[in-house]
């Protein structure tokens, strides 16, 4: 078992031909992923990466039976690409690209909304999701952890890499990429609730970042809905006030948002939160081990 991607999914990329769907399209395969497709409109009908390029999404899922596509177009189309999956209604959507203009970002959005939520988004701006000796769709690194009883929902794409590696030896059942741009798909609470529901999830790490309030709200609902241990780390603790860090939702305006205050919030709750990466994994490591 796993969330949203497993063994049995069927990946296409919206934008294989480009270099940067050709280069993951590549490591995607290489991962042991089913990856049965591109889609380019002006390449139609050609062969790429010894995989057939169709027109729309539409005719790649008619052919194919994709049920997953990921998005590597420039950021100028990637609302247009997003809202051609969303018409084509396919499952999962991977929005790999960064530097999306949120305006854009919000009408895709609202767009699978207004089509009755079809279609679920992650990103953009995010590394995408891994299940592990599974499926990869994105650009976590397959080889940096293996199977396991963890589930990881994080908004850092690099912090998702380390706590992937540094908890190695537990392994995962998912690990979700969701960005950090002020408007995103998927949400901690969307993922915290699929692993409650999920049968190999046993615990879930939790990474967030300073700026905005979604570690509280996710704090709220694991309060409410969750009852599977949970360790959380929060990036930016020395970030000064007032100061973009990196993503652009992270951006901090007195008390609201900070590291501190999120850490209080989710501490309140029950959960553990780690002062670093490291100390994070070396907690996750101690409630599996009280499990065993």
């Amino acid at each position: 078992m796993a969330i949203w991607l497993t063994e049995r999914s069927r990946i296409i990329v919206q934008g294989m031909t480009g270099s940067e769907g050709t280069k993951h399209t590549r490591r995607m395969l290489a991962s042991g992923a089913n990856v049965v497709g591109g889609v380019n409109a002006r390449k139609a009908g050609t062969v790429h990466e010894g995989l057939p390029v169709f027109g729309s999404v539409a005719e790649a899922m008619d052919k194919t039976g994709a049920d997953v596509s990921v998005v590597f177009v420039p950021p100028a189309f990637t609302k247009g690409a997003v809202k051609e999956a969303i018409d084509a209604a396919v499952p999962l959507c991977v929005v790999i690209t960064e530097g999306v203009p949120v305006h854009d970002s919000t009408e895709a959005w609202a767009y699978a909304v207004a089509k009755g939520n079809a279609t679920r988004i992650i990103g953009p701006n995010c590394p995408g999701i891994a299940s592990p000796d599974a499926s990869n769709a994105g650009i976590i690194p397959a080889d940096i952890t293996r199977p396991g009883p963890v589930g990881l929902v994080s908004k850092s794409g690099t912090l998702t890499y380390q706590l992937m590696y540094e908890l190695a030896d537990v392994g995962f059942s998912t690990a979700v990429g969701i960005g950090g741009d002020p408007v995103i798909g998927t949400t901690h609470i969307d993922a915290l609730a699929a692993f409650e529901a999920d049968p190999q999830t046993e615990a879930i790490v939790m990474i967030g970042e300073i700026g905005g309030d979604a570690e509280e709200r996710a704090a709220a609902f694991i309060e409410r809905s969750v009852t599977k241990p949970v360790v959380a780390y929060v990036a930016g603790f020395t970030a000064p006030e007032g100061k973009t860090m990196g993503h652009a939702g992270a951006i901090v305006s007195g008390s609201s948002g900070t590291a501190q205050a999120k850490k209080e919030a989710l501490e309140k709750v029950g959960v553990r939160v780690g002062k670093t990466p490291s100390e994070t994994a070396a907690l996750m490591r101690e409630i599996m081990r009280s499990r065993a």
